[in-house]
């Protein structure tokens, strides 16, 4: 097989997002408009238990709590050895890292446990939208342990609802949605919790 020679490839690869969508514009002879899409999500009975079920099955643990509870001390109780926990949540007093305050993400290495809050929690498959509301979102994904503060009443049943409620924070303009510890067994079929992210997860629920 005959290569091209090189000056010939580069004049036609790579082609620029834009100059692709613009050759579709100019081929496209006739547009169609986008059909209407009532898709009726998946529901539960007790959502509540759903969520608490699908999250579980991800690995991580529920705890319910009340707003007037300890949260500070109930934290410190579900992880006795921990020295440093990191949020930018004002309830959090026991936080000695802030990632609004650190000078760049790699502060926040060697975090036991962060604290981040979510704003959704979703029935169908016990994820969490989290957004990014600190300056660092590394406290997300480089702390050991990971605690999730959800509200009782944000728990919805499917992905469809969860979309129309997530809401992103004008500074930063990204969030994620988490579902238990970070996993993977791609490499020699083991097991091994923590390869991208943190290693256990425990949402805590407020009502």
């Amino acid at each position: 097989m005959v290569e091209k020679p090189e000056q010939e490839i580069t004049g036609i690869y790579p082609m620029k997002k834009e100059d692709l969508f613009e050759k579709l514009r100019r081929n496209t002879h006739k547009q169609y408009d986008m059909p209407e899409m009532n898709i009726n999500g998946i529901t539960y009975s007790d959502v509540y238990r759903k969520f608490v079920e699908a999250t579980e099955i991800s690995g991580a643990r529920v705890l319910e709590a009340r707003i007037t509870d300890d949260l500070n001390q109930m934290i410190r109780n579900l992880y006795p050895d921990a020295t440093t926990f990191a949020s930018n949540l004002p309830f959090i007093t026991i936080a000695r890292k802030n990632p609004d305050t650190v000078a760049d993400a790699g502060e926040l290495n060697g975090t036991d446990v962060g604290v981040v809050q979510g704003t959704v929690g979703v029935a169908e498959n016990g994820c969490i939208w989290v957004p990014q509301t600190m300056k660092e979102k590394a406290v997300c994904f480089i702390s050991e342990y990971l605690v999730i503060v959800l509200y009782k009443q944000n728990i919805v049943h499917n992905m469809h609802e969860a979309y129309a409620k997530i809401e992103m924070d004008e500074r930063y303009n990204f969030g994620t949605f988490i579902s238990g510890p970070s996993k993977t067994a791609d490499i020699e079929q083991a097991l091994v919790l923590g390869a991208q992210a943190a290693r256990g997860v425990t949402v805590l629920v407020l009502s």
